[in-house]
Formats: C-alpha cells, structure tokens, sequence
C-alpha cells in the first residue's frame, strides 16, 4: 500500500468536487512594499495542476475523478 506524501497533503486542499487548491509562489516575505491589494491577493489558493499519476503517487487516499 503506497503510503500518502505528507509535505504535498498538508500544502495542498481539496475541494469536493476533486479541485487541488495550494498557494500563490511567491508571497512569504519581501511584502512590505507591495500594495495592500496585492498582498491579499497573495492569500487566495489558485488551482494546482497535477495529472492523475501524480496525484495516484503523492496523495494515494484521494479519489480519483
């Protein structure tokens, strides 16, 4: 039984219709001189692009659609 990646399960959210949601790149730190707008935009998970064989090797419990 292939054991599920940790690092990827707790970076990466679910949604139920099956969608990968993770972070924006880019937002840690150096914000300071970036406009508020743009710093909460930082905020915002964009969809996380993964085919189903990477999805079957790093997150094995998620289903499949």
């Amino acid at each position: 039984m292939t054991k599920t990646n940790k690092s990827f399960s707790k970076r990466l959210r679910v949604t139920k219709n099956g969608k990968i949601i993770g972070r924006k790149p880019g937002f840690n730190h150096f914000n300071a001189k970036q406009s508020r707008e743009k710093q909460l935009a930082g905020k915002l998970g964009v969809a996380f692009k993964m085919t189903n064989k990477e999805k079957s090797r790093f997150l094995p419990g998620l289903k499949q659609r």
